[in-house]
């Protein structure tokens, strides 16, 4: 079946990572609604914590215990974005959740970080029209992605691993390696 002919709701074919047009009104409605939030959320002062937690409990779709996200934070719909207990998220964090975002317990994340899961498609006649998917973004336990990391689509970190500052990282990469570069590249294995 063509993305034109599919009978589902343009959000049920977004969330499996399908082509769908972003203009679908109820897509429209919840990115206004994750707008709003992270505008507040980004107007916090530094001792509003317990109104920080609050905001993002209504962002994102999980957000464990002991978990900070140091405003200004940018998000697609908030909804799609997991995050573990004791992660530590710097300034600048752009969390492009068409899909699922899962970042793990005692995950790090330098500033100006980028977990980006929107595709467009590579036929340009479908591009155009502008058709859009994506595909999802899980980031291990007791990982650290330094300043300025992108993360594509599509990519899973495993635990315990190190991305260096700057890295782009377009692929897979295993539990306990250090990865640097772009695209990143895995230059050594970890002490566990």
């Amino acid at each position: 079946m063509s993305a034109v002919d599919d009978t589902r709701s343009t959000k049920e074919r977004m969330l499996a990572g399908e082509l769908y047009l972003a203009d679908d009104p109820e897509l429209v409605a919840d990115h206004v609604r994750a707008q709003e939030l992270t505008e507040a959320y980004n107007a916090t002062g530094i001792h509003e914590r317990a109104r920080r937690t609050e905001i993002l409990g209504e962002l994102l779709g999980a957000l464990g215990e002991d978990s900070a996200i140091r405003p200004p934070l940018r998000v697609d719909y908030g909804s799609q974005i997991r995050v573990g207990s004791g992660v530590f998220v710097n300034f600048g964090l752009i969390a492009l959740d068409v899909v699922d975002i899962t970042i793990g317990d005692d995950v790090q994340i330098g500033p100006n970080v980028q977990l980006l899961t929107p595709l467009h498609p590579l036929e340009a006649g479908l591009r155009r029209e502008k058709w859009e998917n994506a595909a999802p973004i899980t980031i291990g336990d007791n990982v650290w992605l330094g300043g300025g990391v992108i993360v594509c689509p599509g990519v899973s970190i495993g635990a315990n691993t190190v991305v260096g500052a700057g890295s782009v990282v377009t692929r897979d990469l295993p539990a306990g390696v250090l990865a640097v570069g772009n695209p990143a590249r895995v230059v050594r294995e970890l002490p566990a």
